[in-house]
């Protein structure tokens, strides 16, 4: 019997559509940043909208990097950041660096939320709030890898569903998928109770 998944390949090309997550996925390559990935909703956004027909921009309000340094000084993420902005000077999207080193030192003061350390960056990626944005990809060489530990069944068949394993807030999940419904009608939204 054939699955229904979506492939990691057909995911990565319709990832790939949106010249932002083109770019970004370029300047990770070239700045060669450690265990770094382009993560969540920039990925799961273009491929709902590369599926229903919309610009592949529609309804994205940022573009997310994950990479891990031992150094969790502030210093040494800025000089990240700021690297990153002069190498997207000419991309018109708000991008944002986050190295998971460093999360626990201000996540708990900005979330009133414990974060434990992390020890790499699919770690940041398992601890996302709906399941169908924990995922992630790079390039390795010529070719991507895929990291998605729930699978990309849920992002496929537009299914939001929370992940209820590592800080969750209701709240948090409720504004969120209300906000993607209304961008996005065709979604399946799962309540946190199911």
């Amino acid at each position: 019997m054939l699955s229904t998944d979506m492939i990691e390949d057909d995911f990565v090309t319709s990832a790939l559509r949106n010249p932002v997550n083109a770019a970004i996925i370029d300047v990770l390559r070239a700045t060669a940043l450690p265990d770094a990935w382009l993560v969540s909703g920039c990925l799961v956004q273009t491929v709902w909208n590369v599926r229903t027909g919309r610009a592949v921009d529609h309804g994205i309000l940022d573009y997310d990097v994950f990479y891990f340094d031992p150094d969790t000084s502030w210093d040494a993420e800025d000089a990240v950041i700021r690297r990153f902005a002069s190498e997207l000077a000419g991309v018109a999207a708000k991008v944002e660096v986050r190295n998971q080193a460093r999360v626990h030192l201000w996540y708990p003061a900005k979330h009133g939320r414990p974060y434990p350390p992390l020890t790499r960056s699919t770690d940041g990626i398992d601890r996302f709030l709906t399941a169908n944005t924990q995922v992630g990809i790079r390039a390795v060489g010529d070719r991507y890898e895929v990291y998605a530990p729930k699978g990309l069944d849920d992002i496929d068949r537009m299914i939001v569903r929370p992940n209820s394993t590592a800080n969750f807030s209701v709240a948090n999940y409720t504004a969120k998928a209300a906000r993607w419904k209304a961008l996005w009608p065709e979604l399946k939204v799962i309540a946190p109770d199911e």
